[in-house]
């Protein structure tokens, strides 16, 4: 009698062994462009000025893949092709502090990288009549410029799910996700948690808007007769970044605030300028175009507070300030805005 046939390990044409067996054996590469996807959207927001509370990604294990390539509804599979069709290999997550800052970082990655999709999954949801899972998803890659940069070489050809929730949408997001996921809910009481979550997933909108209202009133010039003078507690020259930040909310009244490490960095800038003083940071601007400025800059995303001011001091002093002890680490990318602020760029 003939040996038997060695057994398929997969029914014929299944396209998850071959899809599970590539995502491994190109897996550590998969993880040195997460960490790629990480940096170039950490960079992007901090030099925009926009504000946001963490920057975090995650590379899809294995494991976590294989388990997503056979994943069937009613028997049938969801991915006819795995490795070009679960999106979220590569994931970075923004959160931020409040929602208006969700679309700036949307606008912001819409205008710097390309984005193959953009999903705001808490609008699908309000659309339908209910409170519940708010978060937005952009499938993003490099644009032209970048994808011949060394620093993202691992990231050529690839696809970043690119997550981005207020901080409240990411802890009922967590929450939900740790208690459904987990099995822990008896059946029941499925229902009267199902409304439970849903009353919390109202309440954290509400607290969401209130957040932006308060933000939004503190904005503002300052009032009549008020010292643009901060109040010194120590013998730093520099001025205090929480006065600076005052102070930049009435310059640039339509402008979001910045993250608080960023007003303490051209805070630094401003020493190395010779400017102690919000009445000479004011004398320095006084003297700007504004209009002009933004003109050029043609922002296609709402700059934060700082980048505002970043651009006003570029535009004032030129190459000096470009070549700042702190602003070594992007000579290249003020020389390129330089360009634009003096209408030579292409």
């Amino acid at each position: 009698m003939p040996p038997a046939a060695p057994r398929d390990p997969a029914p014929t044409g299944d396209p998850a062994p071959a899809a599970v067996a590539i995502y491994a054996a190109g897996h550590d590469d998969l993880v040195l462009a997460g960490a790629e996807a990480v940096e170039l959207v950490t960079q992007l927001l901090d030099e925009a000025g926009i504000n946001y509370l963490t920057v975090s990604g995650r590379t899809k294990s294995v494991a976590s893949f294989a388990e997503k390539a056979v994943r069937t509804v009613d028997g049938v599979r969801l991915y006819t092709d795995p490795l070009r069709e679960i999106g979220d290999q590569l994931g970075v997550r923004v959160i931020t502090y409040v929602r208006d800052d969700v679309t700036a970082v949307a606008e912001l990655l819409a205008d710097q990288v390309v984005v193959n999709d953009d999903r705001d999954l808490g609008r699908e949801t309000a659309s339908e009549g209910r409170f519940g899972y708010a978060s937005r998803h952009l499938q993003i890659a490099l644009d032209a410029a970048r994808v011949g940069q060394p620093a993202y070489a691992h990231l050529v050809g690839r696809n970043v799910q690119v997550q981005i929730r207020t901080v409240l949408q990411h802890a009922w997001a967590e929450f939900e996700h740790d208690i459904r996921y987990k099995g822990t809910v008896p059946a029941e009481h499925a229902h009267d948690f199902d409304r439970r979550f849903t009353l919390a997933a109202g309440l954290l909108e509400l607290a969401d808007l209130e957040f932006a209202t308060i933000r939004d009133r503190l904005r503002g010039p300052l009032t009549a007769g008020e010292s643009l003078e901060p109040v010194r507690h120590d013998d730093d020259p520099r001025l205090d970044p929480r006065e600076l930040a005052a102070f930049l909310a009435g310059q640039y009244a339509d402008a979001g605030w910045s993250r608080a490490d960023h007003y303490d960095w051209v805070s630094g800038l401003l020493l190395e300028l010779g400017i102690t003083s919000l009445d000479e940071l004011g004398e320095v601007l006084r003297a700007t175009d504004e209009t002009l400025i933004s003109e050029r800059m043609d922002y296609r995303y709402p700059p934060g507070a700082v980048r505002r001011l970043d651009d006003a001091l570029l535009a004032t002093y030129g190459t000096t300030y470009v070549d700042l002890h702190g602003n070594s680490n992007r000579v290249a990318a003020l020389h390129t805005r330089l360009d634009k602020l003096r209408g030579d760029a292409p």
